[in-house]
């Protein structure tokens, strides 16, 4: 599952790169030299919740076992844990070029501290304890393009000029130890590292400070693909301290991906 997973993540990001973004970084490239210049852009950020379901990346794992294993849980679903994570806040800091006055190429770094995935497993009936909880914090790289949509004959709103863009990159997730408290005992799932795919799709207003500077509003969609446990010793404690049984535990995964606005300041030289 992890397989086509990864396969079809892959697939949606080439066919971004092919139909969108190559085309788009051609146009720009025709843009004329005297609108050419360089910028630095620092920001900050603020991305809401996201609904998540961790599976196992092999429900068949023996050695290491599979965490969940296959089949359906006491509520009908696969087994699972199924909840979302929490608002995070992020600080971004991007590069980039304006190839023409309507375009412009960027590469855009963030860092996303730790945030929160709290949920509920499905092993026992739906009103019995079984809550899940991890967090994970995130470094992503992004190159796009962002176009002025002046130039396709949308007006500026007061002093304000619209924009879009489009970017592909990459994303690593790093995991926190995950905590699953069920009624007699608590299972500890290691943390682990996960780099994937990522794309954006973004919608803002810009408007001049000076002669250098501009002021960004931005709407973004992000793809952070995929965020998961990590492989190797875990261990079930009952709460009453009466025992511990250690565990070698295969990865899982779920998907993460979020709506968000980003405030940030660019300043041409």
């Amino acid at each position: 599952m992890s397989r086509n997973l990864k396969r079809g993540s892959a697939a949606r990001c080439n066919g971004v790169v092919r139909w969108i973004l190559i085309p788009l970084a051609a146009w720009a490239v025709s843009g004329t030299a005297a609108a050419q210049v360089w910028y630095l852009r620092g920001g900050i950020g603020w991305d809401g919740t996201a609904d998540t379901r961790f599976r196992d990346a092999d429900c068949a794992a023996v050695s290491p076992a599979a965490l969940y294993g296959c089949g359906r849980g006491e509520d009908g679903a696969e087994l699972q844990a199924a909840g979302e994570f929490e608002a995070a806040e992020g600080l971004e800091l991007g590069f980039g070029y304006a190839v023409s006055p309507a375009v412009r190429l960027e590469a855009v770094f963030e860092y996303r501290r730790g945030f929160a995935f709290e949920g509920r497993a499905n092993f026992l009936v739906p009103d019995r304890e079984q809550s899940v909880r991890t967090e994970v914090s995130s470094v992503s790289g992004v190159l796009g393009a962002q176009v002025d949509l002046a130039a396709w004959g949308v007006p500026n709103l007061g002093p304000f000029r619209p924009f879009m863009g489009l970017g592909i990159g990459r994303v690593r997730h790093r995991t926190g130890e995950t905590r699953m408290t069920f009624p007699r005992t608590e299972t500890i799932v290691p943390g682990g590292s996960r780099t994937d795919w990522a794309w954006t799709v973004t919608a803002g207003l810009a408007r001049a400070l000076g002669e250098r500077a501009t002021l960004e509003l931005v709407w973004r969609y992000m793809d952070h693909g995929e965020v998961g446990t990590g492989e190797g010793a875990g261990q079930v404690q009952w709460r009453d301290g009466s025992r511990t049984v250690p565990l070698e535990l295969a990865p899982t995964r779920g998907d993460i991906a979020r709506q968000g606005v980003r405030l940030s300041v660019r300043y041409g030289f």
